[in-house]
């Protein structure tokens, strides 16, 4: 072949190369996607009222209505007993969801954060215990979440640098310890009696410790840890510490400090995670060795599990659903048989949806919900 018919055999197949690829017949007829007109598009808006326009859809309203009206319909019991230990539980919960399904490191040392924010709250506040210090309601509320992010981060200092059930085993071992510190402990943590009638404070003229505004309260707290994850996870470091969670070997070699971002988010969790101990602890009235020990270690995980891992929303539905057990469980078995049927549902739930109960409901709506009816053209293609 000459050159002449080289360079135009070359120069045929480039052209014909860069001509798009005819589009399939129900590609090229189906009209285009139009978005939706973004109001806020280019305007001096506020953040957080772009954020809610692009991402509020009807469902979260309609939560939002319903968590809203709900205490002036239930009764103080369901109000104060199951939604406010509830919400107090799931906030907790939601930690470990935030360092479980969105950095890949289950801790069982989360309700161990909890109680250091509860005891702190205890020793340097008032209650019935003589040891306690009595400092302004404020002081005592700022240093125990202080003392508790600065536990979490220890904790997720001396647990990062494993994986998988070692870091399972680490932060169980360390809430045993923690539990057998405060068990034998008098001076300071007050043995096994712990601390009686720490209640929340009175301000403003409100008895917080009555069952609509500690609902209200622990409602406020709840939404802001939701969307305290909510945010994070869109950031630079939320995408990061998604990144290291699925492949932590790569983000290190792109320049990421592994180990610094792990600590960050158990510093983060262990936030959320204080201020779910310090409303829990004005729940219960009390703080005990009891509330620290192996039991709520495992509920912790049963709570997060239960819900979801993956959605921060699972943690609150998780809470909801263990304390109705709880609550309700003696009414058809022994109380002590509760145990029995919250590791029955918690296996049930592993088994058929290791996502939880969010993710058994979109397994139940994509196998029985509405489809698109099949047309003659798509029946050709499928």
């Amino acid at each position: 072949m000459s050159a002449a018919h080289w360079r135009r055999a070359m120069n045929t197949g480039l052209a014909a190369a860069a001509r798009p690829l005819p589009l399939p017949r129900a590609m090229a007829t189906a009209p285009a996607a139009v978005p939706a007109a973004d109001p806020y598009a280019g305007s001096d808006a506020p953040r957080w009222l772009k954020f809610l326009w692009r991402h509020l859809e009807a469902r979260h309203v309609f939560v939002l209505a319903f968590v809203l009206v709900y205490p002036f319909v239930a009764t103080p019991f369901f109000t104060f007993q199951i939604a406010g230990q509830a919400l107090a539980l799931g906030l907790i919960a939601l930690s470990l969801t935030f360092l479980g399904g969105y950095g890949g490191m289950v801790s069982l040392a989360q309700m161990t954060v909890a109680g250091i924010a509860g005891y702190v709250l205890s020793i340097l506040g008032s209650s019935a215990a003589t040891i306690s210090l009595n400092w302004p309601w404020w002081m005592a509320l700022a240093f125990a979440l202080a003392i508790a992010v600065l536990a979490a981060a220890l904790i997720g200092w001396l647990s990062v640098r494993t994986e998988g059930i070692y870091t399972i085993m680490i932060t169980l071992a360390i809430g045993v310890a923690f539990y057998y510190l405060v068990l034998q402990n008098y001076s300071l943590f007050n043995g096994f009696q712990g601390f009686q009638k720490v209640y929340p404070p009175t301000v403003a003229g409100i008895d917080w410790r009555q069952p609509l505004p500690f609902y209200f309260l622990a409602l406020a707290c709840s939404l802001a840890g939701y969307l305290l994850v909510k945010w994070l996870v869109r950031t630079p470091f939320g995408i990061a510490m998604q990144g290291i969670r699925d492949n932590p070997r790569r983000m290190a070699a792109l320049g990421f400090h592994v180990v610094a971002h792990r600590v960050a988010a158990y510093a983060v969790a262990g936030l959320v995670a204080a201020v779910g101990g310090v409303l829990f602890t004005w729940y219960n009235g009390l703080i005990t060795p009891n509330s620290v020990g192996t039991g709520w270690l495992i509920n912790i995980l049963v709570v997060a599990v239960l819900g979801g891992m993956r959605h921060p929303i699972g943690a609150f539905l998780g809470a909801i659903v263990f304390v109705l057990l709880q609550t309700f469980a003696i009414d058809v078995i022994d109380r002590e048989r509760f145990n029995l049927v919250i590791g029955v549902v918690f296996l049930a739930i592993v088994l058929f949806s290791p996502d939880g109960l969010l993710g058994l409901a979109a397994k139940l709506r994509s196998r029985f919900g509405p489809r698109a009816p099949l047309t003659s053209q798509t029946r050709r293609q499928a």
